[in-house]
């Protein structure tokens, strides 16, 4: 126990920079919409709408179709676990 605690400040200088870049990232990716960032938004899907309309999604090369699954892939699976931690089961409704 004693080598764990004599280790423990260079674990903790050593972890430093990677908590400031972590913050920084936070800071700017987890922070929430300001009301000037919602027109943004708007057209964003506005022009996804448009471009599964007009057929766009076809023009797409291979490595930008496959990222875009690997994205509906990792949405639909926090969706799921959002839906498991909120039902507090795996399957089905406690009725």
């Amino acid at each position: 126990m004693s080598k764990l605690v004599a280790k423990l400040p260079g674990l903790i200088n050593a972890a430093k920079p990677k908590l400031r870049e972590f913050n920084r990232f936070a800071k700017t990716e987890l922070y929430p919409p300001s009301p000037a960032d919602i027109p943004a938004i708007f057209s964003g899907f506005g022009s996804l709408v448009r471009g599964a309309t007009t057929g766009a999604w076809r023009n797409a090369t291979v490595k930008e179709a496959w990222l875009n699954t690997l994205i509906t892939v990792e949405v639909i699976c926090w969706f799921y676990v959002g839906e498991v931690i909120g039902k507090r089961h795996v399957r089905g409704y406690d009725v």
